[in-house]
């Protein structure tokens, strides 16, 4: 028998979630490019199914030009209900594997499998367990990445897209990672990656060679633990219970000059979504909402409030319209912005999961 790792950390990730709840529902779809819009009436791609992307369909393009690269699309309005119970689904059986888990986003999970080694298996055999129980479970597939720190979990789950299982043990992280870009990982934006490469770190495997002490100065402990994320030692643990925010916002950073309407009615659903799902995640609610489409004179929008406190989504979708109806003129939009303010508890337990980016 093999011996237990001494850490082994899960990642599961569902396959294309949304183009794929759809495919399980419509038989006839499966196997078929399928795209996601924001209703009958949307525009812009929401998600794609595995099959579109084949064709070089990605998020954010316009119907149209999705049209054009494939012109058997099924364009498919979004159906964020049926979305969140699949994923509770998907969640409270993980939960059946280990207690250890962490919920990422609506269709991502990191589980802690180190204790469960004696009584269910090596890592691969939990990891098998993992996704024939997420089959039984939601009738949907998922890719999974196990090794023993998270960041490396998550690399891995992304290697064998869809449908995959890689599993990188502790002792060859560093080796696997050695020639991966640094902003592959995740937690690596491209600003960290422009100032790493301004230090020879180009590379994971570049990363042993600068000091954790200039990571450190710049970035303070998530640079140190960047530095350890490289080299496959990730230290971050599972959370499970996240300190409730004192605001919770998401913001996107679109294409110079954007002055598409419905680009930016999609993008700002996204994020409204986003902030719903973490409100109910945290089991609060709130009343004064920051949105804002930033130009190249500033911020436009602002502090709106709403009659009652909320955490849904599609009002919180309302506000930002009526930032686009009554506050936007018309000019070129770089970001989009929507933060909750001052959220206070509801009081009760709500529903966690909410329509979060598809990856």
């Amino acid at each position: 028998m093999l011996p237990a790792w001494d850490a082994a950390i899960m990642l599961v990730d569902m396959n294309a979630f949304f183009a794929s709840v759809e495919q399980r529902d419509r038989p006839e779809w499966r196997g078929r490019p399928v795209a996601i819009t924001n209703g009958m009436q949307g525009t812009c791609i929401i998600t794609c199914s595995y099959e579109a992307r084949t064709h070089g369909i990605k998020t954010g393009m316009r119907l149209k030009h999705a049209l054009r690269l494939c012109p058997d699309l099924i364009r498919c309005p979004a159906d964020p209900h049926r979305y969140a119970a699949t994923s509770t689904a998907i969640m409270t059986t993980l939960q059946e594997i280990t207690p250890d888990i962490e919920v990422f986003s609506v269709d991502e999970a990191f589980l802690d499998i180190t204790r469960c080694q004696r009584l269910l298996g090596t890592p691969l055999q939990i990891a098998r367990l993992a996704k024939r129980r997420v089959f039984e479970a939601s009738g949907v597939l998922c890719s999974v990445g196990i090794s023993g720190d998270k960041t490396t979990a998550k690399f891995a789950a992304k290697l064998q897209k869809p449908d995959g299982l890689t599993i990188i043990p502790p002792w060859e992280a560093a080796q696997r990672l050695h020639d991966v870009p640094v902003t592959e990982l995740c937690g690596i934006a491209k600003g960290i990656g422009r100032f790493l490469a301004e230090h020879g770190v180009v590379t994971c495997g570049d990363m042993r060679h600068l000091p954790i002490s200039v990571l450190a100065r710049r970035f303070g402990n998530p640079g140190r633990r960047i530095w350890y994320m490289c080299q496959g030692q990730d230290p971050a643990t599972l959370q499970q219970e996240v300190p409730a925010p004192k605001s919770i916002g998401h913001g996107k950073v679109l294409p110079p000059d954007t002055r598409d309407r419905e680009l930016l009615h999609t993008w700002l659903l996204h994020m409204s979504t986003r902030v719903g799902a973490r409100l109910r995640r945290h089991d609060l609610q709130a009343s004064s909402f920051f949105i804002g489409l930033r130009t190249a004179a500033g911020w436009d929008g602002g502090k709106l409030r709403c009659a009652l406190p909320t955490n849904d989504g599609g009002v919180i979708m309302s506000l930002c319209q009526r930032v686009i109806d009554e506050l936007w003129s018309g000019q070129g939009v770089h970001q989009v912005q929507v933060t909750a303010l001052n959220p206070v508890s509801t009081g009760k337990q709500l529903e966690l999961f909410d329509t979060a980016d598809d990856t």
